[in-house]
């Protein structure tokens, strides 16, 4: 199989997936976390040693919240997060811990939540039109065919690949297991954004000096040796980090698994679409304009 076939196959199962996932988010729909639906917090802190986690939710579960997140903070402290209680599940709660104080109990009311949902959709939007602009602006000058919106379009499809496919996947696993979108997994998806982007300005850009330098028969052979020349920077940098980031989600604990699952997706999607969906449409596209 020539490169042109297994790269046209590359881009298509990358879009494919897109498709995939953006029907995921809009048939199971995603699953908020407190922070955007509402619900109440709860702040306490151990007279001494603080349990496990897995220890409090066991307690926990004499007073019935629903969905119960926990976070351990500092050295004695511990947040609950959960549905918005009446003051007597409020006191039931903290009864069912033992000797803690108290140090604030408040709760989030769905039109602050709503808000945010709000705010992090426009966030994530202007986040991606930014990186594009940003892509035209740094490739404004570039010979061969190529214009600015090649550049930032092929930058802008890679990054609807690396946002939906992540979303596409805790779609699914928050109707079938609970997962939830909490802050922490927004702030994840909006790392991708930018490491992913990283890895794409990389490879545009060994593209545009292979492209200056006629390193190739066209432009076709000036992407595959552009692409032999970075994809295993970007493969090993990658695999680092995902080796950090299996131990942040296999030790991290409960509070910390959606925030490293959602960077995981992100990052091995991001990987990926840098490499073969970019490079791809810039391809197809300059050879549009060359007929």
């Amino acid at each position: 199989m020539t490169f042109a076939k297994i790269q046209t196959a590359l881009l298509v199962f990358f879009l494919v997936s897109a498709a995939a996932a953006a029907f995921s988010v809009g048939f199971f729909g995603l699953r908020f976390g407190i922070e955007f639906t509402g619900g109440s917090i709860l702040e306490v802190r151990y007279a001494g040693e603080r349990p496990a986690v897995s220890q409090v939710r066991d307690l926990a579960q004499n007073v019935d919240m629903g969905t119960l997140s926990i976070q351990p903070v500092g050295e004695r402290g511990m947040i609950f997060k959960t549905r918005d209680l009446s003051e007597e599940e409020h006191a039931g709660l903290v009864s069912s811990l033992g000797q803690v104080e108290e140090l604030r109990f408040e709760s989030v009311g769905p039109a602050i939540g709503r808000e945010l949902q709000n705010k992090a959709l426009i966030l994530t939007i202007l986040a991606v039109l930014v990186v594009a602009a940003y892509i035209a602006f740094a490739f404004r000058r570039t010979a061969g065919g190529i214009f600015p919106w090649h550049w930032s379009g092929a930058a802008l499809v890679s990054s609807l690949c690396y946002v939906l496919i992540p979303l596409g996947v805790f779609a699914a696993l928050g109707f079938f297991t609970g997962v939830e979108i909490t802050i922490p997994v927004l702030v994840a998806l909006l790392t991708v954004v930018g490491y992913a982007i990283n890895d794409t300005v990389v490879v545009f850009d060994r593209i545009r000096e292979n492209l200056a330098k006629r390193s190739g028969f066209d432009f076709q052979d000036i992407t595959r040796r552009s692409l032999k020349e970075t994809w295993f920077r970007s493969f090993s940098t990658s695999f680092t980090v995902l080796l950090v980031l299996a131990a942040l989600y296999a030790f991290g604990g409960e509070t910390l698994r959606g925030f490293s699952l959602m960077l995981i997706l992100g990052v091995v999607t991001g990987t990926f679409a840098s490499l073969f969906v970019g490079p791809a449409l810039l391809v197809r596209w300059r050879n549009k304009a060359g007929d």
